[in-house]
């Protein structure tokens, strides 16, 4: 097989997009949580984000996030193409500080859930969910 300039440069290309868009789109999600948290620091406990390991169908994937003490929970899909999926916010009256709702997911990805304590800190939990029918286009 002769390759000629034209084949190489298609192929570049091709790969430059491959492995540049979910570079990209997970950026997307660290400036999202960077703005979200001004930079701080975020503990590991503090909040419980429920997911299942394995979701038949990406359109609706049940989610559940809990953080008492919360005043503020953001969940993000790193692997979306828009990152934010959902910011709950709760007020001095608000019985506990729980959500739970179905989101949408493109594919296998890392859904994060960050949470705003009343005190101004921050904390994080994390899971993976693998998709076997994506939801955002394919």
């Amino acid at each position: 097989m002769q390759l000629s300039r034209r084949n190489v440069m298609i192929m570049g290309t091709g790969a430059f997009v491959a492995f540049g868009l979910p570079m990209a789109a997970n950026a997307k999600g660290e400036d999202e949580i960077a703005a979200f948290t001004g930079g701080a620091d975020m503990a590991d406990t503090g909040i419980t984000l429920t997911a299942p390991e394995i979701a038949e169908n990406g359109n609706t994937v049940p989610i559940e996030v809990s953080a008492p003490g919360a005043t503020e929970i953001m969940v993000l899909a790193l692997g979306n193409p828009v990152p934010p999926v959902a910011t709950f916010k709760f007020g001095p009256l608000a019985a506990s500080q729980q959500a739970s709702t179905r989101i949408r997911l493109a594919g296998t990805q890392d859904v994060v859930a960050i949470a705003k304590m009343a005190d101004g800190s921050f904390a994080k939990a994390s899971s993976t969910v693998k998709v076997t029918i994506g939801g955002c286009g394919g």
